[in-house]
């Protein structure tokens, strides 16, 4: 691939073209909203001056309700080679291409599963991708040059290619990407009203839960307005599971010893369910999922603190698998736990006691 055009700067497709202008691709930028464009061009992701003839590959990165009809335009334009998309549903793209009468043999539906809270320009960086699935959906019509081109840019951005129906990967991703965001979105929901007492024991746990509530509500509705079925019937799901344990909870209130053992063992079992569930959620780079020794030491708020335990880290000679910070209510401190190998936590306690870090049992 040596020539590229982004339809849409946002943070994917900025992202993108950060990725391949960075590998020596010549990138050209497109958004109806010039500012965009410009902003993406100021960051080094390519130019934001119109292509000369047609490019090799361009990546459309426009909203699923637009997806179809900017796809459509630019085939009529003829201003590629090949022509993929990176909406965040894979069906009902398609489906309106075909009925807008487009010849589906130059394109293929993408979705790269990564992002951020932020959108936008400014929130793009050209590792968005690296270690992340990205899904392609090519149906018999798919030419095998766009196929190899959609394969060249997922590995030129570093992400994992996934191969999967269209209808399939719109149903996976009701399970494991929209379905959380509206959770997130009701549990956040709940502090709105909260009695401010009650906001300031917010700990680890409630930030884990909300992080994703801070994402952008016009995004999402424009998400969910394009998968609602597949969405709509993973909650149907989760609001059994809800009447139940409610149920249970009830349960455990009551006065009478068999209500509340059924309390306790429907308690229990949504409980255990969700440990088997979780264990199934792949770890890093998509490996198997991985059981880490923590160390918790205690930090000061101050510049530098981070780098220095890291780099403190390195000196012992372990690798910090990965990092969560749990900051103290009403304190400049906070703890980081440190996540290990289990083998490797006792000598990484002992060196960091002995930098003078004060570690957490």
């Amino acid at each position: 691939m040596r020539t590229a055009l982004v339809i849409g700067t946002g943070l994917v497709g900025t992202s993108a073209a950060l990725a391949l202008a960075g590998r020596g691709v010549q990138v050209h930028l497109a958004d109806r909203d010039t500012s965009s464009a410009q902003t993406a061009a100021a960051l080094g992701a390519g130019t934001d001056e119109a292509p000369e003839g047609p490019v090799d590959l361009a990546i459309v990165a426009v909203p699923p309700a637009h997806t179809a009809s900017v796809l459509a335009a630019a085939m009529r334009d003829g201003i590629a080679r090949a022509y993929l998309d990176v909406a965040s549903v894979k069906g009902g793209p398609r489906r309106e291409l075909e009925a807008l009468g487009a010849d589906l043999t130059p394109y293929i539906g993408t979705h790269p599963m990564a992002g951020k809270e932020r959108s936008g320009p400014l929130a793009a960086t050209a590792d968005l991708f690296e270690g992340r699935p990205w899904v392609l959906t090519p149906t018999r019509e798919t030419d095998t040059e766009v196929l190899n081109l959609a394969l060249e840019l997922v590995a030129l951005c570093r992400a994992v290619p996934v191969v999967m129906d269209a209808d399939a990967h719109d149903r996976a991703v009701a399970l494991v990407s929209h379905t959380p965001q509206l959770i997130s979105s009701m549990v956040a929901a709940r502090l709105e009203e909260a009695d401010e007492t009650a906001v300031r024991l917010c700990g680890q746990g409630i930030r884990d839960v909300t992080r994703i509530a801070a994402s952008d509500p016009r995004m999402w509705v424009e998400i969910l307005s394009a998968n609602p079925g597949p969405v709509a019937d993973v909650l149907a799901g989760v609001a059994t599971d809800l009447h139940e344990t409610v149920r249970a909870l009830r349960g455990l209130q009551s006065a009478d010893e068999v209500e509340r053992r059924t309390g306790t063992e429907g308690i229990e079992d949504v409980l255990r369910r969700g440990n088997a569930g979780r264990v199934r959620v792949p770890g890093k780079h998509g490996a198997a999922p991985a059981s880490y020794e923590v160390v918790a030491v205690l930090i000061s708020d101050r510049p530098g603190e981070l780098a220095a335990i890291f780099a403190d880290a390195g000196k012992a000679g372990v690798n910090i698998e990965d990092v969560r910070i749990e900051h103290a209510t009403g304190q400049q401190a906070g703890l980081v736990q440190l996540m290990v190998e289990p083998s490797a936590a006792p000598a990484l306690s002992t060196a960091l006691s002995e930098r003078g870090w004060s570690i957490r049992h």
